[in-house]
């Protein structure tokens, strides 16, 4: 069991690095120091931004889930 959670993990893990650096920079921080407070809005989210939120947090549930999911396996 702990080698499976410890394999989803690594998995999540390495999506939700590659998801949130997918997404486009809203402006202020960081992202603005490396160009990208240059692009414009055009005052909606597209169809491809709204996926990839949902595929983000649902990712981050299931990184999360498995974080306590271990927690509890190693501690029992």
């Amino acid at each position: 069991m702990e080698t499976f959670l410890t394999i989803i993990l690594v998995l999540t893990s390495s999506a939700m690095i590659l998801l949130v650096l997918l997404h486009k920079g809203r402006g202020g921080g960081l992202s603005d120091m490396f160009g990208g407070g240059v692009s414009s809005s055009l005052g909606g989210s597209s169809i491809a931004e709204k996926n990839l939120d949902r595929l983000t947090v649902g990712t981050g549930v299931v990184w999360f889930a498995t974080v306590i999911s271990m927690g509890l396996v190693l501690a029992y």
